[in-house]
C-alpha cells in the first residue's frame, strides 16, 4: 500500500525537530521515515552515501536543478546545496513509507502543493513571540545578534502559517506531541484525505 506525506515545518526554536523524533521513536506503528537527502557537502565520519544523505558535486546538484529533479532544495550558501529529490520520496512511498519531512516554511508549502491531498502539512506554533525569544535566550547557544536574527525570521515564518493543513501550538511540549500525534493518525488513517481543516490546541 502506498504511503503518505507528513510535512512539519515551524520557526526555528518551536520543538519542531524535538516532537518529530518522538513521534519516529515512540509509535513506530505509523510506519514513518525521513525522506533521504541530497547535499553537495562532503561527507563527515562515518556517513555513508544514501545512507544519512546522497552526495553530489556542486556540479551534480546544479544539474539535478536543470533537470527539475527536486521537490524542493536549498543553496544555504554559495556551492553548498540540500534538496530532496522527486523520485527518492517516490520509492519510499511505493515502498509503503509514511515519509515524514522536517523542513522550512517556503518547502513544506511547496511540497504540499506539489503533492496535495496525499501529504499533510503540519505548522508547529510558538506560543508567543515573547516565549520563544525566551527559549531561544534559554538554549544559551546563540549570541543576542543572532537570536535577533532568529525572532525576525520566525516573525516572517509566522505569516505562513494559513498556508498549512493544520496548526500546532506548542505551549507545552507533551500536549503539543498529543496533539501533532492526533493529527497524524487522523490523515494516515482517513483514505478521503480530505485534510484541509486548520485547527489549534
Amino acid at each position: 500500500m502506498r504511503g503518505k506525506l507528513i510535512i512539519i515545518s515551524a520557526p526555528s526554536g518551536t520543538g519542531k525537530s524535538t516532537i518529530i523524533g518522538w513521534l519516529m521513536k515512540e509509535h513506530p506503528e505509523l510506519n514513518l521515515a525521513f525522506s533521504i537527502s541530497c547535499t553537495s557537502r562532503p561527507p563527515r565520519g562515518t556517513e555513508q552515501n544514501g545512507v544519512e544523505y546522497f552526495f553530489l558535486t556542486p556540479e551534480e546538484f546544479r544539474q539535478r536543478i536543470d533537470n527539475d529533479e527536486f521537490l524542493e532544495y536549498e543553496e544555504v550558501y554559495e556551492g553548498r546545496f540540500y534538496g530532496t529529490l522527486k523520485a527518492q520520496v517516490e520509492r519510499q512511498l511505493e515502498a509503503g513509507q509514511n515519509v515524514v519531512f522536517d523542513v522550512d516554511v517556503k518547502g513544506g508549502v511547496n511540497i504540499k502543493n506539489y503533492y496535495g491531498d496525499e501529504a499533510m502539512s503540519v505548522f508547529i506554533q510558538p506560543p508567543s513571540i515573547a516565549e520563544l525569544r525566551k527559549r531561544l535566550e534559554g538554549r544559551g547557544t546563540d549570541a543576542p545578534e543572532v537570536i535577533d536574527q532568529r525572532i525576525a525570521r520566525a516573525e516572517f515564518e509566522l505569516t505562513f502559517a494559513d498556508k498549512f493543513d493544520k496548526i500546532v501550538v506548542n505551549d507545552n511540549l507533551a500536549q503539543a506531541e498529543q496533539d501533532a500525534l492526533t493529527k497524524v493518525c487522523e490523515f494516515l488513517n482517513n483514505d478521503n484525505s480530505d485534510n484541509k481543516n486548520n485547527s489549534s490546541v
